[in-house]
Formats: structure tokens, sequence, C-alpha cells
């Protein structure tokens, strides 16, 4: 029987290709102790000084309900300060502690080593077209109406039926 779907599942692609990258990367942040999502949030408060919750949660791909233990562990460690802001106490700012300034100083070296390297292995001109593709993959993702994002009207002569695994 032929596939049912003619397109190749991109999404199943795009984990397998971060799964590939992130097993470059995870051995330095073991090392350190620091989880994925812990990175992500330091290195996106590096870049931007300070953060509110929300804006963590989009630029990082962490989803809200998880954000505020993540923070919370965060700040545990010592690695983040959450400040209420004095003209809206209702607002929170995150931003790096001295611990966690002084942990990326020290595990930068090591990812831009790995970067460096990965980039010799493919070639300067394989990496900036792999962003530059997912740059404008995600641009172009940005511009679809919200229509596009909801699931087809199907026709009143189509027959749904409850999902089954296929026999090979």
């Amino acid at each position: 029987m032929p596939p049912r779907i003619t397109y190749r599942n991109l999404p199943q692609l795009l984990l397998k290709a971060r799964d590939r990258l992130m097993s470059n990367f995870r051995p330095t942040l073991n090392r350190f102790g620091v989880t994925e999502q812990q990175w992500r949030i330091l290195r996106a408060l590096d870049e931007y000084e300070q953060l509110e919750p929300r804006e963590i949660c989009e630029m990082c791909q962490i989803l809200s309900p998880s954000m505020a233990g993540v923070l919370a562990r965060m700040e545990d460690l010592g690695l983040i300060r959450r400040n209420r802001l004095p003209e809206d106490q209702r607002r929170v700012m995150v931003r790096l502690a001295d611990k966690g300034d002084k942990l990326i100083a020290e595990i930068a070296p090591l990812i831009d080593a790995r970067y460096h390297e990965m980039e010799q292995a493919f070639g300067k001109k394989v990496f900036d077209d792999l962003f530059k593709a997912l740059e404008n993959f995600i641009d172009a993702d940005l511009q679809l109406p919200a229509s596009a994002k909801q699931p087809p009207v199907l026709g009143s002569d189509t027959e749904v039926t409850p999902a089954k695994r296929r026999k090979d």
C-alpha cells in the first residue's frame, strides 16, 4: 500500500536533526550540570540581559506551565535573579545572577569550539545555508494567516474513520 501522506515527515526530520545537533553539546552541558532548558534560558539572558518569563517561553520554546518551575530551580541554584518591576508589581524581570554569568563565561568557549569543529566538518557554506534556510522557513511560517493553521475542512462526502495501526 502506498503511503497516505506524500510529503516527507518534516517535524520528525527536524527532531532527528535537533537530537543529532544537541548530541554535540550535551556532554559539555552535562559536565557543568546544566539542562538543555536551562542552557537555552542562560543563552537568551546573556544575549538580552533581562527578559520577562513570557518572552523566555517564546524565545526558548519552553511551555509556560514548565517555566515557573525551571526558573525557581535556576534561582535556587543562584543562576538567575527575578525582580518585580517597581512601576508594575505584576511584572517580573529575569536576569543572570553572578553565578550564571560566570557559568556562561566558562561554557561559552567550549560551545564556540564545538560550533567551529562542526563548521569545519560540514563547511562554512553548508552551515550558513542551514541557518538561512531555517530562518527563512520561520519567517515564511510567521506570514501564514491564522486560518492556515486550522485543520482542513472535510467535504460532506468524506468519511472519517478512527486511526488504526497499519499492517505491513
